[in-house]
């Protein structure tokens, strides 16, 4: 016979006050995180380089953060000129056809067909050093305005001044330049060779391309800032840029000299039209990169026309510069 061994009722159950202590026993817990100050917060933030979401920074610290990525900018924009014809079998080899092609049949339609270079001794030249020249304008403006809507995905993922980008395209594009400016000098020296021209020789003033190159290339940038900002704001205005070049193009004497023309209208009218289409920024340093290299006389004395690249390559850049900053907290947000 099993026995049954059977405890107490009163043992088995514990007394309620032993199971849940009243919440008057029991201490608050200690915080997670302790309580700072606005001040105190403001103060570890600038301490460990934090920045608020969404804010603009001043433009002396957006300049600075802009310089600080000169490495990032460099390698950005070489990269991005070597993806341009990468999947191409020629290869780079694109970045100097593109040009020549081009400029040929300028040449061919308007220099021998046309003949629209009436009273340019050497036409060839004239017309090849406007299209490679305007070529790299065309090509950075256009690719400044659509610098923020091809990133998109790099703006949300990493944090860096806006202003990298159109700066990266700009030097994209003068990467792509450097070599065809080497095939630029070479056709002009071959022009000399053409019957009736002159023999075009290389004389230490053509060194002055290089500051010429370099204040087209510093306009052009202030340039790209501003189409940048607008695009980002208007993304219709990419459909509209390539005509707005196309106007300038033929306004600024690429392809045939446009004062010549503008002589022709009735005095009241052609006494300020051709000055103002010969010292606009784009014919001015088209003249400065011909006058290198075809010792070009022009209606005003040439110190006046570097005076005048320089003041546009300095008003644009700082001008481009501050309308972009000013939209720096819209760019890369729906």
């Amino acid at each position: 016979m099993t026995r049954t061994l059977e405890r107490p009722a009163e043992t088995l159950e514990r007394p309620a006050e032993t199971l849940e202590p009243s919440a008057e026993t029991l201490d608050p817990p200690p915080p997670l995180v302790p309580t700072l100050t606005s001040a105190q917060r403001q103060e570890l933030a600038r301490r460990h380089g934090l920045r608020p979401v969404g804010v603009r920074p001043s433009l002396w610290a957006y300049t600075r953060d802009v310089l600080s990525r000169a490495a990032f900018i460099r390698v950005l924009g070489t990269a991005t000129a070597y993806s341009r014809n990468q999947h191409t079998y020629l290869g780079q080899l694109w970045a100097l056809l593109n040009p020549v092609l081009n400029a040929t049949v300028y040449v061919l339609i308007f220099g021998i067909i046309l003949r629209t270079g009436r009273g340019v001794e050497n036409t060839v030249a004239f017309i090849v050093i406007g299209v490679f020249l305007f070529r790299f304008v065309e090509q950075s403006v256009h690719g400044g305005a659509q610098s923020i809507a091809r990133r998109v995905d790099l703006l949300r993922s990493l944090r860096f001044p806006r202003a990298v980008l159109p700066i990266a395209n700009v030097t994209s594009h003068l990467a792509t330049l450097a070599p065809a400016l080497g095939v630029m000098c070479l056709v002009v020296l071959g022009s000399g060779l053409l019957p009736g021209v002159d023999p075009v020789r290389v004389t230490p003033q053509w060194l002055l391309l290089l500051p010429a190159v370099a204040l087209l290339g510093t306009f052009t940038l202030g340039v790209a800032f501003v189409m940048a900002r607008l695009a980002a704001v208007m993304p219709d205005l990419n459909n509209v840029i390539p005509f707005v070049l196309r106007f300038v193009m033929y306004g600024s004497g690429v392809i045939f000299p446009v004062v010549h023309y503008a002589e022709r209208l009735p005095d009241a009218v052609g006494s300020w039209v051709a000055p103002v289409l010969e010292l606009q920024p784009v014919a001015v340093y088209l003249y400065l990169g011909r006058s290198a290299l075809m010792d070009e006389e022009a209606f005003v004395q040439e110190p006046v026309l570097w005076a005048f690249g320089v003041v546009w390559a300095v008003v644009s850049l700082v001008g481009g510069f501050v309308v972009f900053w000013r939209g720096e907290q819209t760019y890369g947000r729906d």
